[in-house]
């Protein structure tokens, strides 16, 4: 089941049998399948279909305390230093022959906000608040601890929003994800889940664009490091007519000694895809506006585009070490 994205939290009339609430995590998708019969294994499928069951052989082992032929549907996170971690989640995912010693050193837990199979029945068809209700028990019942975590949730839309605004500043949580308490669970679709995001405005630098200078498209986003090292923070969304021409306006052509001469950058968060930017003096600044998903600094959503900020010079952009974004 997949979530729209949404900028927010819809009334409560607007969702078929009212909503259900509950905080985004900002981790890996992730559906969980214990073995229905002796000699079948523990599956962990992300939402691309990669099977993970290997590189967290933690969450296997533990899989022991949960009955056969069971389904969760839920969010795959890794505690640092007791905060949640999506860098320490990387490692652990691009992990296999040091699996076990990070499971040891960087412990995984599953997050779980769905529940699609119980006791090898299947609960699709069933409302929302039926499955929540049957989650709910099988925590209860089976007295289930970490790495095993039920998702808060909340039919209250002020705890909602709550939940957006100031939960939101603990690391690991982006947001919340609306849902409609009587809608089925239908994979692959898009339709009564809302993802809404908290979002934040910041500043950087465009050090380059795609397309071309008389029409960019997408902009390559820098800050300065302590040393003066111009580093990659971010990309927007593509620029609508009117914020490409305003910002063409102002673009150079840089020199040869342009600190991303060479730099290979990727399409996507992920991606092995390769962009072929135009690179431009790093001297203008632009607003934008991002949500909280960061990776040691580095935006992983494309941000949106803002303005032009005139009044500022590259000088006045925060340093890439330590970003603390306002919120706006």
């Amino acid at each position: 089941m997949l979530a729209q994205a949404r900028e927010a939290i819809p009334l409560a009339g607007a969702m078929p049998g009212g909503m259900l609430v509950d905080p985004k995590f900002d981790g890996f998708r992730c559906l969980l399948f214990t073995p229905v019969e002796d000699g079948q294994s523990v599956i962990l499928q992300t939402r691309r279909g990669a099977m993970y069951q290997a590189r967290f052989p933690d969450l296997v082992a533990a899989a022991g305390q949960l009955p056969r032929g069971l389904v969760l549907d839920g969010e795959l996170a890794v505690l640092e230093e007791g905060e949640l971690s999506f860098t320490a989640l990387q490692r652990r995912a691009n992990a296999v022959r040091q699996a076990k010693v990070l499971a040891a050193e960087l412990p995984a837990h599953f997050i779980a906000f769905d529940i699609l199979q119980v006791d090898g029945r299947e609960l699709l068809d069933e409302p929302l608040w039926k499955r929540r209700e049957v989650l709910e028990a099988l925590f209860a019942d089976h007295r289930l601890t970490p790495p095993w975590t039920l998702c808060p949730s909340t039919t209250d839309l002020a705890v909602a929003r709550e939940w957006l605004t100031e939960w939101t500043d603990v690391p690991g949580v982006e947001g919340v994800v609306v849902k409609s308490r009587g809608g089925r669970y239908r994979p692959g679709v898009r339709g009564s889940w809302y993802k809404v995001r908290r979002r934040a405005t910041a500043e950087a630098i465009i050090g380059g664009v795609t397309g071309s200078l008389r029409r960019p498209q997408v902009l390559l986003l820098g800050r300065f490091d302590v040393s003066g090292r111009l580093r990659l923070v971010g990309k927007t969304a593509p620029l609508k007519s009117a914020a490409a021409a305003e910002v063409a306006d102002q673009l150079t052509t840089a020199d040869t000694d342009h600190p991303w001469t060479g730099v290979r950058f990727s399409a996507r968060w992920g991606s092995r895809d390769v962009l072929h930017p135009v690179l431009v003096e790093p001297r203008c600044v632009a607003e934008i506006s991002g949500d909280t998903a960061q990776d040691a600094g580095v935006w992983r959503h494309p941000v949106r585009y803002v303005r032009l900020r005139q009044d500022m010079t590259a000088a006045h952009v925060p340093t890439f070490e330590g970003i603390q974004p306002h919120i706006g």
